[in-house]
């Protein structure tokens, strides 16, 4: 395995000047081609991501809609905006007085050659994004699947060299555990995970020796806020997506519902009968251990589990949960959620806070009182009366915090991560006072330079004489 990666990363190495080379103009007809390729193949690939989950298909429909169509509309962002976010920039603001002369410019420029770790949970979606990026930035890339999702990754890789990305550009690796390993310490020049918070911290690790450095998306346990005069109809609908959505594998999806207290029970009458409708989703064995294990701890504290793990699981509620349950506090990918009482949205905010993930956030209710509690939430994404969905616009970057990771995936900010900044600063004319040797006098002078830049008013005046009168340098 660490032969075949270094192997892929010395091909990647030798591909990347080329490509680095090309005009953004011509690395985005690349992704273009590709993007008109992939909506005239949508259905067939939709088809090959379903059948990649462990235990069962996913729905054809759900997969256009939750990875086709918003792996296609980041495409088009791409086409319309990176030539611009990535053109060189003059810095903004006023330049210094005693930098007269300088003209200075900030460049974007690729990193190098990028690893790509992809989820299972989205294995088109969340790495083609990144892949996108990656190459239209300038970079070379090597993506490692996870594992039983291989063949995803290479029709992507196909699609994209049928549109002519050069051989070389796209390397897809080995989808075993193995290779992510190797590859974490083969030295990268960054490194773009999505996964959970214990791989993160297994590939900071090994990235660790070789300052790679790397950006994080990693596990969530997303709060949603019921505020006073929510429509518990619509919430109910929405949190019902949420748990239907990839059967519950979803990092942004619904776990912790705090709830007035005076809500809890009717928003639980209106989830009810959205509960039956909703297919049992397959659970992983490991997954499914630990959701088994935290349901007893709910059940002991007095908490109601509406539902039982299955490795075809239900859609589980656990209703009157206390604010310290440790569910609250864990990402289990699967369905479940736990309806949380609470006296106000004071209470609510702090008991949301004792969770160390912070990835995403809702809150349902009237926009005013919902806008005014979204800054007091800890959260890379907060959404307002709705789920999910509107993370998925292409504008938008992504990413947590806390335990839910570091760096930005998507929207003009994860484009610029899959570059490094260089300055050019040009010095013209004359005026260079810094080279003369020191003087015993410039520690008086230069305070009273500082006087006259920085100082109040009444002191400027004599500072400008004190300057004055001692023989000219430049300052």
């Amino acid at each position: 395995m660490t032969a075949a990666v270094t192997a892929a990363l010395a091909r990647a190495r030798r591909a990347a000047p080329g490509w680095a080379a090309q005009p953004i103009v011509a690395r985005l007809r690349v992704i273009a081609g590709a993007r008109r390729r992939l909506a005239g193949d949508a259905v067939s690939l939709a088809g090959l991501v379903a059948s990649s989950r462990p235990g069962g298909a996913r729905p054809v429909a759900e997969v256009l809609v939750a990875e086709m169509l918003p792996l296609l509309d980041a495409a088009r962002f791409l086409e319309r905006e990176a030539a611009a976010l990535l053109a060189p920039r003059r810095p903004r603001g006023m330049r210094p007085r005693w930098l007269r002369g300088v003209r200075a410019e900030i460049r974007r420029e690729p990193c190098g050659v990028v690893l790509v770790l992809a989820p299972g949970n989205y294995p088109l979606f969340l790495p083609g994004v990144q892949i996108l990026q990656a190459l239209a930035a300038g970079n070379v890339v090597c993506a490692k699947p996870a594992p039983g999702c291989g063949a995803v990754l290479d029709a992507l890789a196909g699609t994209l060299a049928a549109a002519g990305l050069p051989d070389g550009v796209l390397t897809v690796l080995a989808d075993d555990v193995g290779t992510g390993i190797a590859a974490s310490g083969a030295g990268f020049d960054r490194i773009v995970l999505t996964g959970s918070a214990e791989t993160g911290q297994r590939v900071l690790a090994q990235a660790a020796p070789a300052l790679t450095p790397c950006t994080m998306e990693l596990s969530g346990c997303d709060a949603v806020f019921v505020l006073p005069g929510a429509d518990l109809a619509l919430v109910a609908e929405a949190l019902a997506y949420g748990l239907r959505l990839n059967g519950g594998a979803t990092c942004i999806a619904p776990r912790r519902v705090f709830v007035m207290a005076g809500q809890a029970a009717a928003l639980e009458t209106a989830l009810r009968p959205l509960l039956a409708a909703i297919p049992p989703a397959p659970v992983p064995p490991a997954v499914l251990r630990r959701l088994a294990a935290l349901l007893v701890e709910a059940a002991a504290t007095g908490a109601r589990v509406l539902g039982e793990a299955a490795a075809s699981c239900p859609p589980i509620v656990i209703a009157d949960a206390g604010p310290g349950l440790r569910l609250l506090r864990e990402d289990v990918f699967a369905p479940v959620l736990a309806l949380v009482p609470v006296a106000d949205a004071a209470a609510a905010v702090a008991a949301a806070a004792a969770c160390p993930y912070a990835l995403g956030a809702v809150i349902f209710g009237p926009e005013p009182a919902a806008r005014a509690l979204a800054p007091r939430v800890a959260a890379g994404a907060v959404v307002i009366n709705d789920l999910i969905v509107p993370t998925a616009d292409p504008r938008l970057p992504f990413g947590g915090r806390h335990r839910s990771g570091f760096g930005l995936t998507r929207g003009a900010e994860g484009l610029l991560e899959m570059t490094v900044v260089k300055v050019v600063a040009v010095r013209r004319g004359r005026f260079r006072p810094h080279l003369a040797p020191p003087r015993p006098d410039d520690a008086e002078r230069f305070a009273a330079l500082l006087t006259l830049l920085h100082g109040p008013w009444r002191a400027r005046l004599p500072a400008l004489r004190r300057i004055a009168a001692r023989p000219a340098r430049g300052v």
